[in-house]
């Protein structure tokens, strides 16, 4: 009994996921398995619950499997250009097997109300009353699996709320082959759902393609990569129709020109970040709202008013976040081209003072980054209230108190400017958005054929780098055979650059199987010796061979941290799901 007792918690138990709902219809308390399932409108209110399991600034104490910007399988924080004021045990090679993980069950929990829905809705005499629920209910199915993969590799498949005395609960793990199958399948059913959203918030069946596109490049470039090693050219069987499968879900999403990237005249080259601090007509220089941005394709929504979980503005603005030398360097000249490109000699600014390597740089950069001289505000301490020069008496000048701490490059990513009190901030966290499709795309389409062509970079890419950096060269064949660049660097680097702190980077790291060359890197922050840093920052660390801030060196990567360890609970309640390799049994 004490086994199926525990199953039952682990898969079974209604637990509270049925938090307020930002879209208009709000979910029933305490619904699960003895909910009358006999009217259509039972079925939308128990899908409701499920918008609120998508990742999102901080999911929970516990469950850390979607977290955004602290640390989580996805965060960034995970990576190898983000470090913290903490050595995390994950990037150190230090993790060990967990005793549990809410992760695993909790994932488990609620694939289990997906699978309910979805059984309940096969004997329902209106089937088309419930068309919207019962694609939500894949959507999500879908999406639930995806992290399980992500995170574990192989998974046990359950496409059914299974009886607690189940042979399939004790069972081997799927190979995750056949769990992407499943995903597919079910975004692929998905699509059914309206082109537009029948109010903010809702998923739509393009919302399903862009997953669809996310996770069959996810694993169409795992399967040709982990079979082929890092700088694989060729393709398996496999990869290729993968490829195949990302490269015409993102083309659905791009062809039915619901979404476009977030910009406006008035933001300018500062629209890239604006966007991700929009709340209501307050919040920035153009008075825009989230109604403006039809960009997000998927987003876990905040209301005005609502409290969080984490104070956004005050974890990310500044000295919370230590971005990497490594990241600063990925960001381009306005050629176009890297700053160590022989073409960029009289462009790049250099390091002497601390602003001066962000000259003739990438937009982005300064959308992401604090930079010295440069005004600035927060949600507390110096909010802005008319969005002109009357504001200039309550700015944060980036100075030496500001600048001269962690790495030295101080993120701006994610801080709120107007009045409003911590903890809350009402913008929206980015699940699925349009860049990343955009980058998507492209990428498909090179690790397809590899190559791709101007017109396929101009459509997907490009627009991308143009909306913050319009006077930019795009990336062409010939701008990289021209300067002896990688096309599939090159494309690498704007997901990179593009998607920061948005919780990608560890994961497209395992799936090129570059984490083993990337994450043993010494984490480097400014250039230090013979700069103004030196003469206005008495540092303790350590100096590399070129002068630069050691952030954390002696960082390792094993193989098996590729995929994370099955929690010991697990494996004692049923040992034939097997530890995953190099963690031992």
């Amino acid at each position: 009994m004490k086994k199926k007792h525990y199953i039952k918690t682990a898969l079974l138990s209604a637990i509270s996921l049925f938090m307020s709902s930002c879209l208009n219809l709000e979910p029933l308390a305490n619904m699960g398995d003895n909910l009358v399932w006999d009217n259509a409108g039972n079925f939308q209110l128990f899908a409701n619950q499920f918008y609120t399991w998508t990742r999102d600034f901080q999911m929970s104490t516990t469950v850390t499997y979607g977290n955004g910007i602290v640390d989580g399988p996805h965060s960034d924080f995970r990576s190898d250009l983000v470090a913290t004021a903490n050595l995390n045990a994950y990037s150190q090679g230090t993790n060990t097997i967990p005793s549990n993980d809410d992760n695993y069950t909790e994932l488990y929990k609620r694939i289990y109300y997906t699978n309910l829905l979805l059984k309940n809705a096969r004997s329902f005499s209106d089937q088309a009353s419930i068309v919207v629920p019962v694609a939500e209910a894949k959507f999500f199915r879908a999406y639930l699996y995806f992290e399980l993969v992500q995170i574990y590799g192989d998974v046990i498949l359950v496409t059914e709320p299974l009886d607690l005395d189940s042979e399939q609960l004790y069972g081997k793990r799927d190979d995750r082959s056949i769990v992407i199958d499943q995903i597919i399948t079910d975004l692929k059913e998905a699509t059914v759902l309206s082109e537009t959203a029948t109010e903010a918030g809702r998923l739509t069946k393009y919302a399903a393609y862009a997953m669809l596109s996310r996770v069959a490049l996810y694993e169409g470039t795992w399967q040709k990569f982990h079979t082929n090693g890092a700088s694989a050219t060729a393709n398996t069987e496999r990869s290729a129709a993968l490829l195949t499968i990302a490269r015409d879900a993102a083309k659905e999403v791009m062809n039915s020109t619901k979404y476009k990237l977030f910009y406006n005249s008035t933001l300018g080259t500062e629209s890239y970040r604006y966007m991700f601090i929009l709340e209501d007509e307050t919040c920035n220089p153009a008075g825009l709202t989230k109604a403006d941005n039809t960009e997000y394709i998927l987003a876990h929504r905040h209301r005005s008013g609502d409290q969080l979980a984490l104070n956004i503005t005050h974890a990310m603005f500044g000295n919370t976040a230590y971005m990497t030398r490594k990241l600063a360097n990925m960001y381009l000249c306005s050629n176009g081209l890297p700053i160590d490109n022989a073409a960029s000699e009289n462009l790049f600014g250099g390091y002497l003072n601390p602003a001066d390597e962000f000259k003739n740089r990438d937009n982005r950069m300064m959308n992401t980054f604090m930079v010295y001289g440069e005004k600035y505000w927060d949600n507390e301490t110096a909010p802005r209230t008319f969005w002109n020069e009357n504001d200039l008496v309550k700015c944060i000048t980036a100075n030496n108190s500001w600048i001269c701490k962690g790495s030295g490059y101080q993120n701006h990513k994610w801080a709120v400017e107007r009045s409003v009190s911590d903890y809350f901030e009402a913008m929206d966290y980015p699940v699925i958005r349009y860049a990343e499709v955009l980058l998507n795309y492209a990428e498909a389409i090179y690790e397809l054929n590899g190559s791709i062509s101007n017109t396929e970079l101009n459509e997907s890419l490009n627009l991308v780098r143009w909306r913050s950096n319009p006077d930019m060269p795009g990336l062409t064949t010939e701008l990289v055979s021209n300067n002896g660049l990688s096309m599939r660097e090159e494309i690498r680097r704007e997901r990179a650059i593009e998607l920061i702190h948005e919780g990608f980077r560890i994961d497209d790291l395992k799936r090129w199987y570059t984490a083993s060359t990337d994450m043993p890197q010494t984490q480097l922050g400014v250039k230090y010796s013979g700069t103004w840093f030196e003469s206005n920052w008495a540092i303790t660390n350590t100096l590399s061979s070129d002068g630069c801030l050691i952030l954390y060196s002696g960082r390792s990567w094993e193989d098996k941290n590729y995929l994370y360890p099955l929690p010991a609970d697990q494996l004692q309640l049923n040992p034939q799901l097997g530890q995953n390799p190099g963690w031992g049994n």
